[in-house]
């Protein structure tokens, strides 16, 4: 089955506590070769969740959209059966999603609270909290890309350090019970005949695929984010490069929209039915 999108998005998501958050990017391109331009929201200023939820659901209904979220989009289920062992939590990822809803009070779609009060003892603060190592699980797709020498991908179950994911990824859950009346989200639905779709990604595995080195992901100049769409075969970005989340959400778009063409990123060999229904899978790992 040959994707039909004519438009294509990277969100760079973020779990920051506040209404208001720096770190969320949207950037938005057609099926050309056109740049990505970056989306803000109505009457400019920063994005809230809330803002990027009803966004995403206008602009899905305009075009078929094919959305990236740079966030887990379920924790890690199949090596302990449950995703909070010992807690009485749904077993499908639709149905955590809306439990995380359903229990967290923070505002904006926030999910802070889940790992600090509601599920404390699940998640790695630091050293008080015992071995940092029994706390680092991973799903099938995370512990599959590692294999092939993608690199290691943190778990949610992590919420120390600047590159954990703990936060964002069940503010994130929040957003995908919120949207998925209106838009379906892979894999835990199959790949539509029409309309829009909603995915995660790893704007890493963008940044690897348009040459930038392990480690170096990050552009941080306006030549360094040109060389890296040409790698991905779209026209450069004018005027001076955008912060680095802007830069992760342009280049991730672009690559979105020519990885979306090819068959085999839709159905990797290691994607079965039981890890679609829990876990599901970043788009762009085979």
């Amino acid at each position: 089955m040959t994707p039909h999108f004519t438009r294509f998005a990277a969100i760079d998501w973020s779990g920051a506590k506040g209404s208001r958050h720096r770190g969320i990017a949207v950037a938005l391109c057609d099926a050309d070769n056109a740049v990505p331009l970056l989306q803000y929201p109505d009457g400019g200023g920063v994005w809230s969740r809330r803002g990027v939820a009803d966004w995403l659901i206008r602009t899905a209904a305009q075009a078929p959209t094919l959305f990236g979220f740079d966030f887990s989009f379920a924790p890690p289920f199949l090596d302990r059966q449950s995703y909070l062992p010992g807690e009485d939590v749904p077993d499908a990822a639709p149905a955590f999603w809306a439990y995380v809803d359903a229990i967290c009070p923070d505002e904006d779609l926030g999910a802070a609270s889940l790992l600090e009060q509601t599920h404390r003892r699940h998640f790695y603060f630091g050293k008080a909290d015992g071995t940092k190592a029994d706390y680092l699980h991973s799903r099938r797709c995370e512990a599959h890309y590692n294999a092939g020498g993608g690199g290691k991908l943190s778990t949610v179950y992590d919420a120390i350090g600047a590159t954990q994911v703990a936060k964002a990824s069940f503010a994130g859950m929040r957003l995908l019970h919120h949207v998925r009346p209106a838009v379906p989200v892979w894999p835990f639905d199959p790949l539509p005949y029409s309309g829009s779709l909603v995915v995660e990604i790893y704007t890493s595995i963008a940044a690897r695929v348009a040459g930038r080195p392990k480690g170096r992901s990050k552009m941080r100049d306006a030549a360094a984010l040109n060389d890296a769409l040409a790698a991905v075969q779209s026209q450069p970005h004018g005027g001076p490069a955008p912060d680095d989340h802007g830069a992760d959400a342009i280049l991730t778009a672009a690559w979105l929209r020519s990885a979306a063409q090819r068959p085999g990123l839709w159905t990797p060999p290691a994607l079965t039915e039981k890890i679609a229904a829990t876990e599901g899978w970043t788009f762009g790992i085979i």
